[in-house]
C-alpha cells in the first residue's frame, strides 16, 4: 500500500491562510491503514487548522468529509454536494489523490496535507517498511520474492556490496542486508544455484523517470 505522513501543520496553515471556507477531505484507502489520512486524521486536522487560523487572527469555516478513494472518479464526483461551499480542498490522500482531484476540479484549489513516502507493508503496530519501488520491471521471481530495488540501499542487482557486516547493511546498520536475506531464502528453497546467473544491466526507463506513465487493460475499458 501507499505510505504517507502528515505535513507539518505550519506548512498546511500557510497553504490555506487566505481561505475562508475549507474542506478537509479524507481518503478511506491506503492512508487510512497507515493512520495518516483517514477520517479520524482528517477530523483532527480540521480542528487544528481551525485553531491555527484563529490563533493567527483569521476566521475560517473548516469542515471535514471523506471519500472511499480519491484516485477513482466515481467516488470523487460525490463531493459535488459541497460545490460552491468551500474555496479550498485540503486532501489527506496520497499524492495520487491530490493529482486526481486537481485534474477533475480545474477551477478549485486542492492542497496536499500529506507527504507520500513509499510503497510498503505493516511490519508491526505503527511501523511500515518499504517493500516496493514501483520500478515497472519486477524481479521478484529471481530473488525469492524479496526486492533488491527497494530494499537494498544501493539497489544492487548482482548480490551484496562489500560493506555488509553480519547480515546488516553498511549504510543503515539497523537494517538487514536484503541480499543476505535473498541468499538465505534461496538456500531454504534449494534455489541458490539460480543466483549464479549474473543480472543484466538494468533498464531504469521502466521506473518512469521520463513519466508520467499510463497502464491500460483493454479488457477492462468500455
Amino acid at each position: 500500500m501507499i505510505i504517507a505522513e502528515r505535513k507539518p501543520l505550519a506548512e498546511i496553515l500557510e497553504m490555506v491562510q487566505d481561505c475562508k471556507k475549507i474542506l478537509v477531505l479524507a481518503c478511506r484507502g491506503c492512508v487510512t491503514v497507515c493512520s495518516a489520512g483517514g477520517e479520524r486524521e482528517a477530523e483532527i486536522l480540521a480542528s487544528l487548522i481551525r485553531l491555527g487560523l484563529k490563533k493567527a487572527g483569521k476566521e475560517a469555516e473548516v469542515v471535514d468529509d471523506s471519500l472511499v478513494r480519491q484516485c477513482d472518479r466515481e467516488y470523487i464526483d460525490t463531493i459535488d454536494r459541497f460545490k460552491g461551499k468551500y474555496d479550498a480542498i485540503v486532501s489527506t490522500a496520497c499524492g495520487v489523490g491530490v493529482n486526481f482531484i486537481a485534474n477533475l476540479r480545474p477551477d478549485e484549489n486542492v492542497f496536499p496535507a500529506l507527504n507520500t513516502t513509499f510503497l510498503g507493508g505493516s511490519a508491526e503496530q505503527g511501523v511500515w517498511s518499504e517493500q516496493c519501488a514501483g520500478c515497472g520491471d519486477c524481479v521478484l521471481h529471481l530473488t525469492g520474492g524479496l526486492c533488491p530495488v527497494a530494499r537494498c540501499a544501493k539497489s544492487l542487482m548482482n548480490g551484496p556490496c562489500g560493506g555488509s557486516v553480519d547480515g546488516r547493511c553498511e549504510i543503515h546498520s539497523e537494517v538487514d542486508c536484503v541480499w543476505q536475506m535473498i541468499y538465505d531464502r534461496m538456500g531454504r528453497l534449494n534455489r541458490q544455484d539460480e543466483l549464479n546467473k549474473p543480472a543484466p544491466i538494468r533498464d531504469w526507463s521502466t521506473a518512469g523517470h521520463g513519466g508520467p506513465r499510463t497502464q491500460i487493460r483493454e479488457e477492462l475499458t468500455v
